[in-house]
C-alpha cells in the first residue's frame, strides 16, 4: 500500500554533510509521521528524527544540533540533512512513516548506506 525509496547515501569524510532523501508513494493518509532510523551491523536500529505532517518533531541526542530533518507535504517527501558528520553517524538509514489512523501501521525504506570516515 505504502513504498518508500531513500537516496543520497554514500561514503564522506568527518566533518563533511550529507543529504538524505525519501519519496513515499501509495494510500498515504495525509495525517502521518515520517522520519529516519539508522541501524549498524550487530546494533538495533535506532531512532535519528522524525516529523508529522503538523510540525512535531522528536530527535535523537547524538545528532541535534548537527541534522535537520524537514518535508514537503505535497510531494510526499522527507529529508534529513546531516551535518558535521563523525564516525559513529555510520550505518544504514531507513525511511518510515506510521499512518495516522487508528491502526498507526508502519512502513520502511530498504535504506541507503552512510559511512563516514575519519
Amino acid at each position: 500500500q505504502v513504498q518508500l525509496v531513500e537516496s543520497g547515501g554514500g561514503l564522506v569524510q568527518a566533518g563533511g554533510s550529507l543529504r538524505l532523501s525519501c519519496v513515499a508513494s501509495g494510500s498515504i493518509y495525509e495525517r502521518n509521521t515520517m522520519g529516519w532510523y539508522r541501524q549498524a551491523p550487530g546494533k538495533q536500529r535506532e531512532l535519528v528524527a522524525t516529523l508529522s505532517d503538523g510540525g512535531s518533531t522528536n530527535i535523537a541526542d547524538s545528532v541535534e544540533g548537527r541534522f535537520t530533518i524537514s518535508r514537503d507535504n505535497a510531494e510526499n517527501t522527507v529529508y534529513l540533512l546531516m551535518n558535521r558528520l563523525i564516525p559513529e553517524d555510520s550505518g544504514t538509514y531507513y525511511c518510515s512513516l506510521r499512518q495516522g489512523n487508528l491502526y498507526a501501521r508502519d512502513y520502511w525504506g530498504h535504506g541507503t548506506q552512510v559511512t563516514v570516515s575519519s
